[in-house]
Formats: C-alpha cells, sequence, structure tokens
C-alpha cells in the first residue's frame, strides 16, 4: 500500500530540510515510548520534534492499518457511504487521510488532539486534502469529550494502550454513544492490544452493537493465548521514511488489530481468513474464524475447484469463501 499522492506530497513539503538525525533520534524516543506503553502522564507527542518524526516514521504504517481496517468495513457494508467523521486522539489527522481515500462522499470531519504541535501539523497535512470541513478540538478526550454531533463514522486509532481500564471503558462508552454508523477502533497487533480489543469487543456486545469486523461471530472469542488475533498491512517506505527508521528495505509490515462495530444491519461472513495462507502444491492451507464461533484449520485442494480458486486468492484478514 502507498499513500495518496496528496498526503505523500505534503509529508515531503513538511519534512524537507529537517536534520535526519534529530529525526532519527527523536522517532527512537518515540517507538520505545509506544512499545514500552508508557503512560507517565505526558503527551507522547508533545513537541514539535516529536510530531515531525511521528509524521516520517509512524504516519504511513498508521495509515495503512486505518486504511485497511476501512477497507473490511467497506467491505461488510457495501452501502454505508459516510458523510461524518469524529475522529479521537487524532494526532496528524491519520484516519481523516484514510477515510477520505476510502469514502469520496466524506464532507465533514471534527478532530480532537491534545498535542498543540501535532495538532498544527496535522492542520498543516488537512488543509491539501479533500475534505471540505475539517475542525480540530483540544482537550482530552477522557474528560473533555464532547462532540457537535453524533458521526456517521467514528474512529479511535493507537489511543487505547495509553489509558486506563476504567478510563478505557468510559471512552468506549461515550464513543459508542456518539456513533451514528460506525465506531472503528484499532490497535497494535499486539498481544496485548488483542486483549484490549477483546474488552472493547465485549463492552459493545453487551451494549447490543452489531459486529462489522473483523468478526464474524458475537460468540467468545476461540482464539486462545499465546496465539492472538492481528492482521498485517505491507507499506511501501518513502526515502525520509528510510532514513528516519535507519531501514534499507523499501516497505515493512505493520501489523495491527481493529474492531469495527454498527448500529447498522450487517449480514455475517460465513469465516474470516485469521492467519496468512500456507500454500503449497495444489492445496492451500487456511486459519478461519467461523461464524459459528469455531476455530478452524481448512485445507482447500486444487479438487475442490471454485473454492480452491478462492483459497487461491485469499487475503489473510479477508472472508472466505470470497465475495
Amino acid at each position: 500500500m502507498q499513500l495518496p499522492g496528496a498526503l505523500a506530497a505534503a509529508l515531503d513539503q513538511i519534512l524537507d530540510g529537517a536534520s535526519q538525525d534529530e529525526l532519527r533520534s527523536a522517532s527512537t524516543r518515540l517507538s520505545t515510548r509506544y512499545r514500552a506503553e508508557t503512560r507517565d502522564g505526558m503527551l507522547h507527542l508533545s513537541d514539535e520534534k516529536a510530531g515531525l518524526a511521528y509524521l516520517a516514521a509512524r504516519m504511513p504504517a498508521t495509515f495503512a492499518a486505518l486504511r485497511a481496517a476501512m477497507e473490511r468495513v467497506a467491505e461488510g457494508l457495501p452501502d454505508f457511504t459516510p458523510r461524518t467523521l469524529l475522529d479521537c486522539g487524532a494526532g496528524p489527522g491519520t484516519a481523516l487521510w484514510a477515510a477520505e481515500d476510502c469514502w469520496l462522499e466524506l464532507e465533514r470531519a471534527e478532530l480532537w488532539e491534545a498535542s498543540g504541535p501535532i495538532r498544527t501539523l496535522g492542520n498543516k497535512l488537512a488543509q491539501t486534502g479533500s475534505v471540505a470541513h475539517v475542525e480540530w478540538r483540544a482537550g482530552d478526550i477522557t474528560r473533555d469529550l464532547a462532540p457537535r454531533a453524533k458521526a456517521d463514522l467514528v474512529t479511535l486509532s493507537y489511543v487505547l494502550d495509553e489509558l486506563e481500564p476504567p478510563t478505557r471503558d468510559g471512552l468506549i462508552d461515550r464513543l459508542w454513544e456518539a456513533t451514528a454508523g460506525v465506531l472503528l477502533v484499532v490497535e497494535p497487533g499486539t498481544p496485548a492490544g488483542w486483549q484490549r480489543i477483546l474488552a472493547v469487543r465485549g463492552q459493545l456486545i453487551a451494549k447490543g452493537a452489531a459486529l462489522v469486523a473483523p468478526c464474524p461471530h458475537r460468540e467468545p472469542c476461540p482464539i486462545i493465548a499465546p496465539d492472538w488475533c492481528h492482521f498485517a498491512q505491507r507499506v511501501s517506505r518513502s526515502r525520509t521514511h528510510r532514513l528516519t527508521k535507519g531501514a534499507e528495505v523499501p516497505w515493512e509490515d505493520e501489523k495491527y488489530i481493529y474492531l469495527a462495530a454498527t448500529r447498522l444491519n450487517v449480514p455475517m461472513p460465513q469465516a474470516r481468513i485469521v492467519g496468512p495462507a500456507r500454500t503449497g502444491s495444489g492445496k492451500v492451507a487456511l486459519k478461519l474464524c467461523r461464524n459459528s464461533g469455531v476455530l478452524e484449520e481448512r485445507l482447500v485442494t486444487r479438487r475442490e475447484g471454485e473454492a480452491f480458486k478462492q483459497a487461491r486468492r485469499a487475503d489473510w484478514g479477508g472472508p472466505f469463501p470470497a465475495s
């Protein structure tokens, strides 16, 4: 996956002239905080250097995860055409860019972000986007969140790891109340991120939410630790991205886990592919989460005709049989 041309150009313009040494150093500090899930009361994106490092090193991968999750929402709800977005913990507006790339009908966005420096950078980026009305709002989403109105699409990405469980629960309740159509929550694709998504899943099911993706059922998750549910999206790296991360290969795989819940009627797929396909001569092995709530290892052979063709084309994270 590549960034939209307008976003890539805007990032290049903002990052042009930035010190590579400073970007690399700030990126290392930022990655350390994220990986340690540091909760010291300080913002991860507390200053402009951290913000620039995020644009260079993290925004492309976060965009890729969000865009892939939104594609699954569009796949499961083909008639869902959101016109309004509420994004909480917006950072530089990554979810806005992913949403406007997925749904051309998007007209208005309300973005909540506590960090002044990253709001400034995000506003510069948003001015080159296609959404006509973008409003940035400052404040702590766990205390100050008061949306102007319910939104068709509500997003919360890479935020829950910064919050204690009671605070998370209260925030999810408020976001669900603000959701007119779909609530999308995205977390890092780690065992801890999966556990946070499981908690959100249980909370929203108890409130009567229907699940769009990735779960094809409302039964208890059949995946048992140390295994965990997650997905991966490959994203192209720009030259600045590679230099900031000290990387040589021109791509990286972003592991993520997500949950899309809705107030709309949604058909459940027969199964979801929850692991990379394993191919062999005349066969494909798929790890499937069934709509009955059962985890299954399915071996599809050439003798099965159409099912084999679909398995050969199957995507990790996609439905099976493919529509």
